[in-house]
């Protein structure tokens, strides 16, 4: 199985008959049932995820999502090319490229993820305003991604190893710069959580029976879950490019199809199980921000009604046991409004204004 190197023959030409693994990208032949496996279980997780935001219209998280798993896809039609012709560059050049920039783009839709779940709760719980967050974190992901794809293009037109080098440790840059937001992303997540705990009382009532579901309290496991495999994957990928494409890391395959395609998979995987379409059923654009003046937020039973008119999904499909419950304590509440205040004309439920006073201060 080629143990000679023949440094004469043309990559091109090159098979694992006459020429040396030495000689290829990787000391390795890439398994093709592994990365044809990660590759079909990527492009059903994009069916499901384009499914649930049309369903759902959760256009902006669909971007990211979408970004990033149309990366992963050609990354391991890469690796499956790779399989069977590791000498030569494109399909080399592809799978580095965008499997190392693609998680950038997933970790664009999990700060969006934070920014409607701080709405959710509580935006006077928060040190930050919602909007603050976003803008933050896509900044900090922008610049990581930009680093990212600078530093691949550069490694992938180098003619010298002076000039690999420099790609190399620009990318390692960009992840570096990756790694650091998510550690303040794990930190402001941890600090919110603190004060949530602390002042329960102030969490906001427009999304009480929301937060009673167990979807909702799965979606924030969900979170955590997608950040610390990003997290996790990208330190790897800091390592792994610190010694080199012939480092001992960049050619050991079990360790890349666990901590690089496996970590994105439990991503991926937990944002699409509890995607915050389904969590939130008619209040994911409540849970918006805007960067203009006062939003109307409505009622738990108006997002119901919203969504049992377009899907025909019931409350407690929308809301699960505990929402429902909820749900028939304010019409309940409503009633009793409704009879002592006859003929005075107040309305028996008045629809919040406590989010646009959030979303209008930054």
């Amino acid at each position: 199985m080629g143990l000679i190197q023949n440094p004469k023959i043309p990559d091109a030409d090159c098979t694992l008959a006459i020429c040396s693994l030495l000689q290829a990208h990787y000391q390795y032949v890439p398994t093709l049932p592994g990365n044809a496996l990660y590759l079909a279980i990527f492009v059903l997780l994009l069916a499901l995820q384009l499914g649930f935001s049309i369903r759902y219209r959760t256009w902006g998280f669909l971007g990211g999502m979408f970004g990033g798993l149309m990366l992963e896809i050609l990354g391991y039609v890469g690796r499956v090319q790779l399989h069977s012709k590791p000498f030569i560059d494109p399909p080399f050049l592809m799978q580095l490229v965008t499997l190392t920039i693609g998680p950038a783009f997933l970790a664009a839709s999990i700060y969006l993820y934070l920014a409607r779940l701080i709405v959710a709760t509580g935006p006077s719980l928060s040190y930050f305003r919602p909007r603050t967050y976003t803008i933050l974190y896509i900044s900090c992901d922008s610049i990581s991604l930009l680093l990212q794809a600078a530093g691949g293009a550069l490694a992938s037109s180098a003619t010298t190893a002076s000039a690999d080098q420099t790609g190399i440790n620009i990318m390692i840059a960009g992840l570096g710069c990756q790694v650091a937001s998510l550690t303040l992303f794990l930190s402001l997540c941890g600090e919110f959580a603190f004060r949530v705990a602390r002042n329960l009382s102030a969490m906001d009532p427009a999304f009480a029976a929301l937060r009673a579901t167990f979807r909702f309290r799965a979606f924030t496991a969900a979170l955590r879950v997608a950040t610390l495999a990003i997290f996790a994957r990208s330190v790897f990928r800091v390592a792994e490019l610190s010694q080199g494409f012939h480092g001992a890391l960049a050619n050991q395959e079990a360790t890349f199809m666990v901590l690089e395609g496996g970590m994105i998979v439990v991503a991926v995987g937990a944002l699409t199980i509890f995607h915050p379409g389904i969590t939130f059923g008619g209040r994911w654009a409540d849970a918006g921000w805007t960067l203009r003046g006062e939003k109307k937020i409505a009622t738990d039973a108006e997002a119901a009604a919203e969504v049992a008119g377009r899907g025909r999904w019931s409350r407690r499909n929308v809301f699960g046991r505990r929402g429902e419950a909820q749900l028939r304590r304010e019409k309940d509440v409503d009633v009793d409004v409704e009879a002592s205040e006859e003929g005075i004309g107040a309305p028996p439920y008045e629809s919040t204004m406590a989010f646009g006073d959030a979303a209008g201060r930054i």
